[in-house]
């Protein structure tokens, strides 16, 4: 038997023409001549490590968050936790010894009249924050339809919001004073007081949570209002189509689709009542019957040197403001609205 040999034709390897080897497979020759080109993929029969299997992937996030985490560690939990260990002695804030009492500040706070009495003032804010609620979500949803000079009315409802709180404190201290800015106004009314807006109890905790409001209103007005504003417009042409009112776009509409913004209002409201601070403590120190509970526990740690039961003081304030959190979340649960 005789076996024969297929040669190539001649000039093959010139023209790049490709050939066939021993086993039949096709191979394309190089037009110069050279050997046919390798592919991209590698030979080894190692797989190339990639970025996805590298163990600084895995790692890369956690050193971003480092830093925060450890500003967040160093200056939340650890003064909050050195706070509650406080709480539980009679330290005065300046001796190193600490003497520990148990929960004797706890029930102090809780026996003493003079000390538990502070959180009835909060009652005065709290019904103010009702109102302050109320106007933001007003003008919120008036502002959101094409009015003219809209922008300009934006802007004079946030601008107080912008203000410096000591600022504030000290306007309407002037404001409010005998023979100021607003005994004036009301006299070129024609009404002639003699009564001292800081002076007793009733009046002087109802001038200061009408500051509170005309100063915390722009901020939620700018959450009602950004909420309002990322509703599509469509629904509004389809409610208009079908003969709905301001009124029933609002009830139907607005309501429904703002109504997670509305409850975390109302968390700020609960919360912000429970530890104002700045404009009674710049108006009036806390005198006439104006004093906080935040300021009383100031007072308690700073002026009377009792830093265990200021710092239980503080940790029930923390309680107390969880607590209501957590009871306002199981009644209005933060439903998911799909409105398109």
């Amino acid at each position: 038997m005789t076996q024969t040999t297929e040669t190539a034709p001649e000039g093959a390897a010139m023209t790049g023409r490709s050939t066939s080897d021993s086993t039949g497979r096709r191979m394309r020759r190089d037009p110069q001549g050279g050997p046919p080109p390798r592919s991209g993929r590698s030979t080894t029969t190692g797989r190339t490590r990639s970025w996805r299997d590298s163990p600084l992937r895995r790692i890369t996030p956690w050193l971003f968050l480092a830093a925060p985490l450890a500003l967040l560690i160093t200056f939340t939990y650890v003064p909050v936790a050195s706070m509650i260990s406080y709480s539980f002695t009679d330290w005065d804030g300046v001796s190193p010894e600490r003497e520990n009492v148990g929960f004797d500040n706890y029930v102090q706070i809780f026996t003493r009249p003079e000390l538990f009495r502070v959180f009835f003032v909060s009652g005065y804010y709290l019904a103010a924050s009702v109102v302050q609620i109320a106007v933001a979500l007003y003008f919120a949803v008036v502002l959101s339809f094409d009015l003219r000079f809209r922008n300009l009315f934006k802007g004079i409802l946030f601008f107080p919001y912008l203000i410096n709180g000591v600022a504030i404190g000290f306007v309407f201290l002037y404001f409010f004073q005998d023979g100021g800015t607003l005994d004036a106004v009301l006299s070129w009314l024609g009404v002639t007081t003699d009564h001292p807006w800081l002076g007793d109890p009733a009046s002087a905790n109802v001038s200061l949570a009408g500051v509170s409001v005309w100063r915390f209103t722009g901020l939620n007005f700018v959450l009602f209002l950004g909420a309002i504003q990322s509703i599509p417009g469509e629904l509004y042409e389809a409610a208009e189509l079908d003969g709905a009112g301001k009124w029933k776009q609002f009830r139907h509409i607005i309501a429904p689709s703002i109504k997670p913004v509305i409850s975390l209002s109302v968390i700020l409201a609960i919360s912000g009542s429970l530890s104002v601070f700045e404009i009674p403590y710049i108006m009036t120190g806390g005198a006439t019957g104006t004093q906080t509970f935040v300021i009383q526990t100031v007072k308690l740690a700073f002026q009377f040197n009792k830093t265990g039961l200021a710092s239980a003081a503080a940790v029930v304030l923390l309680l107390i403001i969880l607590l209501i959190t957590w009871i306002q979340r199981r009644l209005v649960p933060d439903d998911k609205v799909d409105l398109v």
